[in-house]
This record gives structure tokens, C-alpha cells and sequence, in this order.
């Protein structure tokens, strides 16, 4: 007899008999004799909240923490259940527990925040891709054949795979898959160009380039571009070094004005 008014089948032997302790604690004021039997009612029903925590290991969180939450589900349990109902304690117990562990890991577990539609589409879409690639020898089945066998929309099927890589993170400070540990992932980051800097700089003094005279712009080009000194540009034009040296401010005056006057 399991506990409760309905007979329920002992399918394992962590569900005691304390239907008449649950009709005796709806009597109970609030006081020590109260507690106490509330009390040892929570600790009989312990090992059932254990094994329903069990089912939930290797998913990323110790079975110790899986524990504490399944008896927090046990213990509200407790305090909702109404025995005059005529359902046995354990048919309300076990989804109340187990809802608590799905939550838990709904709620806790995620290292990137997911919206809990995408959370339940991961679901679908882990355990509909684990049972084909079974049918399939082992292959990873398309998006295309987890949507017919989910009734998902591909888009669906798309938001559940993505999903799939948002449960856990990595630090940036872990080693690269393939290495010998001298790489991290933070290592592969690229960095800022530093000829992202001057590229705006460039785009602004296009149009003023086009107004100077050829021999200008090719005084700018050889000192700016092919990094030529004064004396190297007046040697290859003919020209002395004081006038290059004019030049060129005169022409870095001209665009640094046009361009200012240009800027939004």
C-alpha cells in the first residue's frame, strides 16, 4: 500500500507508508510536534528525491547539488500535499521534484542566457539528433531530417542547434583542441588592424588629393607611401630640398583644411 488513499505500485522500495503521518500533519497546529513529524516525513521520502536527482547526473552538475535541489522539491512536497485529495503522495511528489531539477538547470545552469522557448527547442532538437544519428550508423543527421522528425520549422531546428553550443563556455585562457597547451583560445583572437586607424584619414583627403598638381601628388606619394626623405625626393625630381620641404607642408595645410571643412 503505498501512501495515500489510491493503492500505487512499489516499483522501488524508497516509498514508505506515511499516509496516516500526512492525515495526522493536516491536524497539527504549527508547533514542536509538528516539525518534528514534518520532519521525519521529509527524511522518509529523502532516498526517492536522491534517486530522482540520480537520473540527472553527468549533465554538468555534481550529484550533491542535484540532491540539495531535488529535496527542496521534496520539501514543497510535502508542505502541498493534501492527502484528502485521494492521490497517493509519491504521483505528486515525483513531478514536483522533477520539475524542481528541470528548473534548476533551466534557470542555473546555462552559461549564456537563453530564453526558455530556445531552451526547449535545444531539448527537442539533442534528443531527436541523438536518436537519429542511432538510425543513421552514426552519422550527424541534417537540419532537413531533424525537422521532419520533429515537426520543427528548419528555422526552429536552427535556433535549437545554436543552442546547443550556448549550455557551456569555454575560457579564453583554455588550450586550443589539437595542440600541446602552448595555445590558448585567447591567443587566436585577432587584433585591430593599426591601418584601420588612418583609413578614414585616407577617405577624407581624397577629394583634396584630386586637386593638387601631378608633381604634388607625387611628392606626397613618395614620402608618405614609399617612405622617401626630402633629399631622396629632391635628388629624383631636380629640385632642392627646401623647396620639398614647402611643398609638402603647403600640401599637408591644404588637405588638413579641405578635409576639416568637408567633416560632418
Amino acid at each position: 500500500m503505498a501512501d495515500g488513499t489510491r493503492t500505487a505500485p512499489r516499483r522501488h522500495g524508497d516509498t514508505p507508508s506515511t499516509a496516516l503521518a500526512f492525515r495526522h500533519l493536516c491536524t497539527l497546529p504549527p508547533g514542536p510536534e509538528r516539525d518534528e513529524l514534518r520532519q521525519a516525513t521529509i527524511c522518509a521520502w529523502l532516498p526517492m528525491a536522491y534517486r530522482l536527482a540520480s537520473r540527472f547526473r553527468n549533465r554538468g552538475e555534481s550529484l550533491e547539488d542535484l540532491r540539495q535541489v531535488a529535496a527542496i522539491g521534496l520539501v514543497n512536497a510535502v508542505d502541498r500535499y493534501d492527502p484528502f485529495r485521494g492521490k497517493a503522495f509519491e504521483t505528486y511528489a515525483v513531478p514536483t521534484v522533477v520539475g524542481e531539477l528541470k528548473r534548476h538547470f533551466r534557470d542555473h545552469t546555462w552559461d549564456v542566457h537563453v530564453p526558455r522557448r530556445i531552451q526547449d527547442l535545444r531539448n527537442r532538437v539533442r534528443v531527436a539528433r541523438r536518436d537519429l544519428s542511432q538510425g543513421l550508423g552514426g552519422r550527424t543527421p541534417t537540419s532537413a531530417e531533424i525537422a521532419n522528425a520533429t515537426g520543427l520549422t528548419h528555422e526552429d531546428v536552427v535556433s535549437g542547434l545554436e543552442a546547443l553550443d550556448s549550455y557551456s563556455t569555454l575560457s579564453l585562457d583554455a588550450d586550443v583542441p589539437g595542440t600541446d597547451g602552448g595555445c590558448s583560445l585567447g591567443d587566436t583572437l585577432g587584433s585591430c588592424d593599426p591601418a584601420l586607424e588612418v583609413a578614414v584619414d585616407r577617405e577624407a583627403v581624397k577629394p583634396g588629393m584630386r586637386r593638387l598638381s601631378e608633381r604634388e601628388r607625387t611628392i606626397l606619394y613618395m614620402r608618405f607611401f614609399c617612405d622617401m626623405t626630402q633629399g631622396s625626393i629632391a635628388q629624383a625630381l631636380g629640385i632642392s630640398q627646401m623647396h620639398v620641404s614647402r611643398l609638402l607642408t603647403r600640401c599637408c595645410e591644404q588637405l588638413r583644411r579641405q578635409a576639416l571643412q568637408n567633416a560632418p
